[in-house]
């Protein structure tokens, strides 16, 4: 599990520095429509009502952070609408959770996943020009076409959203240790307004056979995310 959230629904330069060949950009996602869409979903199709006790049992060793790791601070919670709103102190982004959850950040990203870690959620800060890339379009074109030739089973497509966030789709990612089928991760990039050169990663993976759920939180989770740039 710690290999997956630090390989396949992280990306960052481990990716980047590899060719980009292989991928087009301007495909349209599988899944994918000008703007995501919960389907009439909420929090509480995803939430366990545990009134946010979940949030103050402390971080997985599972599931490991860097040296720094501490658990997020939940700012406030709705219960009646099956959620928590957490705040990533470390990248200045507060994201609501389903209840339930666990959320943990160190440095440099938060994380969140479900009590079951099916569901596995990771927020980046990204600075392009760092990564060697000009902006969030060329992030996701060379971020998709290296993880493509270094892992021949995943397929990945995106699409610029009516809102110009970029949504990429990873189908066929291999399981990690204690999976039970391969999963599909969603990729949510955000520009930074008046400064393209920045931007957020919101990284979401799931198994194969809850992508069409997994989308429907994701949009959930754009939603009802704040972020303080």
């Amino acid at each position: 599990m710690k290999d997956e959230v630090k390989q396949k629904e992280s990306g960052r330069r481990l990716f980047l520095a590899m060719a980009g060949a292989g991928f087009c950009l301007a495909s349209p996602a599988a899944h994918a429509e000008d703007k995501l869409d919960a389907g009439g979903m909420t929090f509480l199709d995803f939430a366990t009502p545990d009134n946010g006790a979940s949030f103050a049992r402390g971080s997985d060793s599972m599931i490991a952070g860097g040296p720094n790791q501490v658990s997020s601070r939940v700012v406030a919670l709705e219960t009646a609408k099956g959620l928590a709103r957490v705040r990533f102190d470390q990248i200045r982004v507060t994201v609501a959770l389903p209840l339930g959850w666990w959320a943990t950040e160190d440095w440099e990203r938060g994380v969140a996943y479900s009590s079951d870690k099916r569901y596995r959620l990771i927020v980046w800060r990204v600075d392009f020009e760092y990564e060697g890339v000009r902006d969030a379009e060329h992030y996701a074109a060379t971020k998709g076409g290296a993880i493509q030739a270094r892992r021949t089973t995943v397929k990945a497509q995106a699409r610029k959203l009516g809102d110009g966030t970029f949504l990429v789709v990873y189908e066929g990612v291999p399981k990690a240790q204690g999976d039970s089928e391969p999963r599909v991760v969603f990729d949510l990039l955000t520009s930074q307004p008046g400064n393209p050169k920045l931007g957020v990663l919101m990284t979401l993976g799931m198994p194969a056979s809850d992508a069409g759920r997994g989308l429907k939180l994701l949009a959930l989770l754009k939603q009802n995310t704040r972020i303080e740039w």
